[in-house]
């Protein structure tokens, strides 16, 4: 697990996303699982993250992610996910009368990952006045 930066910040934001076709649907088959995984890789280069893991199951999707600070959690959700839709739906027009018009549902399942527990984080937290005595 590799820090990334940009020219102010250095960051290492992991982010595990989950996210199912309308009605469950096994559609992500074949083509149009291939062509879903290329626009995904394409939102995440547009966006600036890194694809850490990519599998896009017949009725669900996994994405794990490191993805600048600048964007939310919830705001990347949506992007991946309205972005994959249009231009899944314009490729695979079909897909519309499986799902109800919609391809995705609006839930999503998001998971942060890192490379320290938070017990880590909260201990050196809370030794940071002792640190700050030592220097005095």
């Amino acid at each position: 697990m590799e820090y990334k930066s940009t020219r102010y910040v250095k960051y290492l934001c992991y982010y595990h996303f989950v996210w199912i076709p309308k009605y469950r649907r096994g559609i992500l088959i074949d083509e149009v699982a291939e062509y879903t995984k290329e626009i995904l890789k394409s939102i995440a280069e547009e966006l600036g993250c890194e694809i850490i893991a990519l599998e896009v199951m017949p009725d669900h999707i996994h994405l794990f992610v490191n993805c600048p600070p600048r964007y939310s959690p919830s705001y990347l959700a949506n992007y991946f996910k309205g972005k994959s839709a249009r231009l899944v739906l314009k490729k695979f027009p079909d897909l519309r009368k499986h799902t109800g018009g919609k391809l995705w549902t609006r839930n999503y399942f998001i998971s942060t990952a890192g490379n320290v527990s938070s017990e880590i984080i909260r201990k050196y937290i809370e030794e940071q006045w002792g640190k700050e005595n030592e220097k005095n």
